[in-house]
């Protein structure tokens, strides 16, 4: 990365904000506003601008333009970028946009007509090469401005990869990559061409033979200068007589290719330096509220930083003669899950989310402010009843902490790293050369190029390489042994790195792990966790449920573990009032064997194995929001055909109509208002829902399907964790009982080994009790109790 260079001159940064954004676009996710707004680009450039303030330093920043109209190149070679597909509409939309992040940051735009961006620097750079006390520096996505740097006053700061990975380029950094000077650059694009502007150069010359021509013999008018003269020079230099003879019949094609590859200087615009420096005149509030208004929370708090470093953090949300007041930090948590009760979206909020969201300087006119709206949407009930009590039971979770047998760890470590070291031979083995596995584009060489390994309709990444994500490479099992042991290297992999290898380093000297617990971590009205995210401990492979037998009991104590059985299906019955839903969990029956009955058309008994699989599929992709597509992905591509998938679809939906109506009107609703609502009245806003962009719009059905099922199933289980805290303080078992974490539908508890049965007992009523048989049409909130020494052995107790 380029280091700050303190200098006395004027450093003038000229910005390619085509190059950049067109990068950005394929680097980074969709991402997307919570007004359904398309932003990955605008991520990118504003994630870039900041790395160029902190690398760069400027004095000056300047923004060029492409505009759409065609160009002078077009004009004379109507095929010039002709192999280029049209535009996303996503990132013309963000092409747009862009402006108003030059804007706020106080950055002037040039362009002009018929020119191209590449045009309008060429043109700067020649209108300011006479003024001594100016350096240039040019940020762009691609390599075609390094024919503009000129020792070092003017150099280029271009993208390796993605949009973080940087390099500066001076005239010698040109000369040691491409062996010639920056000035010869169009005349090597001349020879070679470059497909991805459809400059033809002369068929046959690659980059090797290109070179060699360029540093033994100068431009291409030299070249044929000396070549109208004698072929023996060329033959000295190992030119053979087939490249000869394609020079000689090229000549004009050359010329040609070079003519639209050079950056033309001469643009009529006139360039002047701004009188302020951009970081005088930068508009610090209104950056702030447009990545408010793109949804951009973390650049936002990045932002800020830099500005603090440079002295400007006073002017971001107070006035420097309004100093900013003491907050009581109880308060402020308070305050924090009141505002992601009102606004989901808006997880683990800060005091800046909190003085935003009220448009004010006094964290306690937002309180107010914030506390009127819970009361004017009718959240009370949420807030007071489920959030509030909840923020001490968190605390004293993350406090209490969780005991971790290191050295157990340590001999799990030995043996997963010595397992990993055979797949790997193993999978070297399966290519025929070493690699790094866990490097996508190697991979993506081996499986792709050397092997030739592909399915049809294979994923791609923005830039065009065939995707190696485990869902593409699960699509690919079939075809060779290597794809089953690089997921399996993979799964070893993240398992040592995540949690056996870094577990035991984050063990306290009281030998307990004390993970934060995220009350407002998720959208959903779930907890999160981190500092590890024990959420996320695999548990479907024995490799990972391996990892939960290093938590364990301190001594004369046992884990409790309390589960709620099927608690989303129970929800969707509950929530959609659909009959035979209903009627599976009031008798108690099997929920995946009667609807596999419903869907295959035969009695429960003839129900095999393989048909309950598929029906638990089907149940939890439907109320997931699971397309035909998805679920034939799910269900087995290889097993099932698309009109498979369908008729499941549809049967599914036929035998269950009172549940296809509700999760139909869940979505209209969603359209309708903005927002979905659980059975307690928790509310998840879904502005995407209303997006231009089809596949955010999509996006946001899909999610808002199931939100209303989940959230109610995070409502029950945070209501059971207050009433069990609440008999646990009536009964004064402090000492004896404490929640440890809160996993999903799983609550694990520490208790003493003498009350145990009657613990267990009153957990297992409690959680049943939260919604009472009169409340639910009959249906039980089943919770089922498990007891063990470690997380990882546990055994069923009947109760």
């Amino acid at each position: 990365m380029p280091k700050k260079v303190g200098t006395k001159n004027k450093r003038v940064v000229l910005l390619d904000a085509h190059a950049i954004l067109h990068r950005a676009y394929h680097a980074l996710p969709d991402f997307a506003s919570n007004a359904g707004e398309p932003t990955g680009a605008l991520y990118g450039l504003t994630s870039m601008l900041m790395k160029i303030v902190q690398d760069l330093n400027p004095d000056y920043m300047i923004a060029c333009y492409d505009l759409p109209e065609p160009t002078f190149r077009h004009d004379v070679y109507k095929e010039y970028k002709g192999g280029r597909a049209k535009t996303d509409d996503a990132l013309i939309a963000q092409m747009n946009r862009s402006r108003d992040i030059f804007t706020v940051f106080n950055i002037p735009i040039y362009e002009k007509a018929g020119f191209e961006a590449d045009d309008i620097l060429g043109t700067i750079v020649e209108q300011t090469k006479d003024l001594k006390a100016v350096e240039i520096i040019i940020a762009s996505g691609d390599m075609d401005t390094l024919q503009l740097v000129d020792k070092k006053k003017v150099q280029v700061y271009t993208l390796k990869k993605g949009i973080n990975d940087t390099i500066l380029y001076d005239e010698k950094a040109v000369v040691e990559r491409f062996g010639f000077k920056p000035a010869l650059l169009p005349d090597y694009k001349g020879l070679r061409g470059d497909p991805s502007d459809n400059i033809i150069g002369i068929p046959g010359i690659g980059e090797k033979t290109g070179s060699i021509l360029i540093q033994e013999f100068g431009s291409i008018e030299s070249i044929y200068k000396k070549l109208k003269k004698s072929h023996t020079p060329f033959e000295k230099a190992g030119i053979k007589t087939r490249i000869i003879g394609l020079l000689e019949d090229n000549e004009e094609e050359a010329l040609f290719s070079k003519m639209l590859a050079l950056i033309r200087r001469d643009v009529p615009i006139t360039f002047a330096l701004p009188e302020h420096r951009w970081r005088e005149r930068i508009d610090i509030k209104e950056a702030l509220k447009l990545f408010e208004v793109l949804s951009f929370r973390t650049l936002g708090e990045r932002f800020k930083l830099l500005f603090s470093e440079k002295g400007a953090v006073d002017e971001i949300v107070a006035e420097p003669s309004k100093p900013r007041e003491t907050v009581d930090e109880a308060l402020l948590k308070e305050t924090a899950v009141a505002l992601w009760v009102l606004r989901s979206d808006k997880t683990n909020p800060t005091l800046e989310d909190i003085l935003q969201f009220a448009n004010t300087d006094s964290f306690a006119d937002a309180r107010k402010k914030i506390h009127a709206c819970i009361k004017e949407q009718k959240l009370e009930k949420i807030y007071e009843d489920i959030e509030k009590p909840l923020i001490p039971i968190t605390d004293l979770m993350r406090v209490r902490g969780i005991e971790i047998d290191v050295p157990y760890l340590k001999t799990l470590s030995k043996e997963y790293h010595k397992e990993l070291v055979r797949l790997e031979k193993k999978i070297y083995t399966h290519a025929g050369a070493e690699f790094n596995i866990s490097s996508p584009k190697q991979l993506g060489e081996i499986l792709f190029e050397k092997m030739g390994l592909t399915v049809k309709n294979q994923k791609k990444t923005g830039t065009g390489q065939k995707s190696t994500k485990e869902s593409e490479l699960e699509k690919m099992k079939v075809l060779h042994p290597i794809i089953a042991d690089i997921l399996a290297y993979r799964e070893l992999r993240k398992l040592l790195t995540t949690y056996i290898d870094n577990i035991p380093d984050m063990v306290e000297k009281d030998g307990r792990l004390h993970a934060e617990f995220l009350q407002t971590g998720t959208t959903t009205g779930r907890m999160a966790s981190h500092n590890p995210n024990l959420q996320n401990i695999p548990i479907k492979t024995e490799l990972g449920r391996r990892i939960r037998n290093a938590f364990v009991a301190k001594k004369g104590y046992q884990f409790i573990a309390a589960d709620y059985s099927q608690i989303e299906l129970r929800c969707a019955a509950l929530l959609s009032g659909d009959e035979k839903l209903t009627e599976v969990f009031v008798t108690n029956g099997d929920v995946h064997t009667t609807v596999a009955s419903e869907v295959f058309g035969v009695p429960p008994e003839q129900v095999d194995y393989e048909m309950r699989r598929r029906a638990k599929v089907i149940n939890f992709g439907i109320i997931y929001g699971m397309g035909v597509n998805s679920l034939r992905q799910s269900l087995g591509k290889d097993t099932t055909t698309k009109a498979e998938a369908q008729t499941f679809y549809n049967e599914y939906f036929k035998q269950f109509s009172t549940l296809a109506h509700y999760l139909e009107s869940v979505k209209a609703q969603a359209a309708r208002t903005g927002y979905t609502e659980t059975y307690f009245g928790r509310k998840r806003y879904f502005e995407g829902i209303k997006s231009k962009v089809p596949f955010i719009r999509a996006s946001a059905e899909r999610m808002a399907i199931n939100a209303p099922i989940q959230g109610t199933e995070a409502d029950i289980v945070k209501y059971a964790t207050i009433h069990i805290d609440a008999y646990i303080k009536k009964n004064k078992l402090e000492c004896d009982a404490g929640l440890l974490l809160q996993i999903h539908d799983e609550l694990v508890y520490e208790v003493k080994k003498s009350a145990v049965k009657e613990v267990a007992g009153a957990i297992k009523h409690i959680m049943e009790s939260v919604l009472p048989p009169e409340e639910t049409n009959g249906i039980l909130f089943k919770a089922d109790i498990s007891v063990g020494n470690n997380w990882g052995e546990m055994k069923r107790l009947d109760i």
